[in-house]
């Protein structure tokens, strides 16, 4: 037995950090981490269950075994379940299916047991409803596992399909940083929410597929380099390195679990005046969502991608919520399609795992003109309407100032009758269109008579107030368009007193 206890104790330790020295060097060369240090930071202390530890690559017929063992352990690819966050919630809640591909092993790319071992962890995790984590380096297929002679092109295999078929039931979390192309990327692509360092590059092939297609060498560093992939929407969450692309996966998971019992918030009876007085000046609606949320608890999602509507996760009273909220500084407010689509998707999301949503609005509504159209804007902007009217969840709009036509309406998740409690600041204005260019409108015969400019001006002006005045927050209360006009200093209390 004595001899059996040493064999199994070597073989495991083949499998660790410890005894492989030069794959560590070269990691940390590059100045990344290894799979089983971003695993360790992960995971709570001794609570990692490994799947799958003593595989190897199929090419047995190549090599031998102790060469096997040696450079390819675990055939490139750490999974198990976990415990994570457990100092914050009951282990009810943290219990975490966690997979990681190893890029030290031949390049991160995905072999027959490979794909077998993250078949067998996404089974457990979708039998017992749990949560994942997918770290996604590596190199997509690879071609050299020649002891498997039952198939030809291994297009029937099942790890794609059972990764997207968790969509909905359970959140996936993916975290990339180095190269993740062809399948790997597929993964990332996959997953609800995904996190990639500045030093990642992530394509549908890498250099080899496209230059094996006639399309031309290229580096891997000018394939989807992270600019790129954050700009277009790939990315939701931009991380400085691993460690912090780490952090983001626990933090971004802790929603996911559930509701905190130790939080703060900054004191709110100056949150109005985070507004400026003229109504036609722009601001920092970050710095309204940041004094909303609990201290420290707002992330954001996609902010480089449809960036005229910012969607994230807030906290209020330890409270989980998922966040849309339009961004005056890019476009006036104005929602353009590739924020519809962004949002339309978020609030989708939302709904799948039973966040309320707090929609913060101010928007003169959606971009619109033949630029507009060349982007698909009637699809997409009509795709949140679609989004609204079938969400489920707790939906609470809080109107910070400008609510003009189709794109507020979408904003109040397809019509202001559609939320649980709809609410203006005072500042709330109204209409079925923006004032100014309702004015020019609705008045173009009787500003078209006036021949002098100045006059023409002052007539402007004057109808624009009046226009004003009709469509202040508190008329729209008194006319029962929207349910209340609340003190800003209250909104915190409002948005939870009304889920209650």
């Amino acid at each position: 037995m004595s001899d059996l206890f040493k064999n199994f104790r070597q073989r495991i330790d083949k499998t660790l950090d410890q005894t492989r020295p030069d794959a560590v060097v070269k990691r940390h060369s590059k100045g990344f981490r290894t799979a089983r240090e971003n695993l360790a930071d992960l995971v709570d202390i001794d609570s990692f269950v490994e799947y799958g530890q003593m595989a190897v690559a199929a090419q047995r017929n190549r090599y031998d075994s102790d060469e096997l063992i040696k450079q390819t352990p675990a055939d490139g690819i750490i999974t198990g379940l976990a415990s994570i966050n457990a100092d914050l919630f009951e282990s009810t809640e943290t219990q975490t299916a966690v997979i990681v591909n190893d890029y030290s092993v031949l390049a991160g790319t995905q072999g027959y047991f490979h794909h077998k071992k993250l078949d067998r962890i996404i089974e457990v995790a979708a039998e017992k409803e749990l949560p994942v984590i997918m770290y996604t380096e590596g190199g997509g297929g690879r071609p050299g596992d020649t002891d498997v002679t039952t198939q030809i092109a291994g297009l029937n295999i099942t790890s794609f399909a059972a990764w997207a078929g968790l969509k909905g039931r359970v959140p996936r979390i993916a975290v990339n940083n180095g190269y993740c192309f062809a399948g790997n990327a597929a993964l990332f692509g996959c997953a609800d929410i995904t996190i990639a360092t500045r030093q990642s590059w992530i394509g549908m092939a890498g250099p080899a597929m496209i230059e094996g297609g006639g399309l031309g060498a290229f580096k891997p560093t000018e394939i989807g380099p992270i600019d790129i992939q954050s700009k277009n929407g790939v990315v939701d969450i931009v991380a400085e390195d691993e460690v912090e692309a780490t952090h983001l996966a626990k933090s971004v998971l802790s929603y996911f679990q559930g509701s905190l019992t130790n939080w703060d918030c900054v004191d709110q009876i100056n949150l109005g005046s985070l507004l400026p007085q003229d109504r036609r000046f722009v601001y920092d609606v970050r710095k309204v969502i940041e004094a909303l949320a609990d201290s420290d608890s707002f992330i954001e999602l996609q902010k480089n991608y449809g960036p005229g509507i910012i969607n994230g996760y807030i906290r209020i009273e330890g409270h989980a919520f998922g966040l849309i909220c339009n961004d005056c500084k890019i476009l006036g407010g104005a929602i353009d399609a590739e924020a519809a689509a962004k949002t339309a998707n978020f609030i989708r999301l939302c709904d799948s795992f039973n966040f309320p949503i707090v929609s913060l609005c101010d928007t003169p509504g959606f971009m619109v003109g033949p630029e507009s159209e060349t982007h698909g804007s009637v699809s997409k902007m009509s795709d949140m309407f679609t989004a609204g009217a079938s969400c489920k969840v707790p939906f609470v709009t809080i109107f910070l100032r400008k609510a003009y036509g189709l794109g507020a309406m979408a904003m109040a998740g397809g019509s202001f009758a559609k939320p649980l409690y709809s609410a203006s600041w005072p500042t709330g204005e109204f209409g079925a269109m923006g004032l100014e260019g309702a004015v020019r409108l609705g008045y173009k015969k009787e500003l078209s008579a006036v021949n002098e400019p100045a006059e023409q001006q002052q007539l402007f002006e004057k109808l624009l107030a009046e226009a004003y005045h009709k469509g202040q927050a508190i008329e729209a209360a008194a006319y029962l368009e929207i349910d209340a006009v609340i003190d800003p200093a209250t909104t915190r209390d409002v948005i939870i007193q009304s889920m209650r």
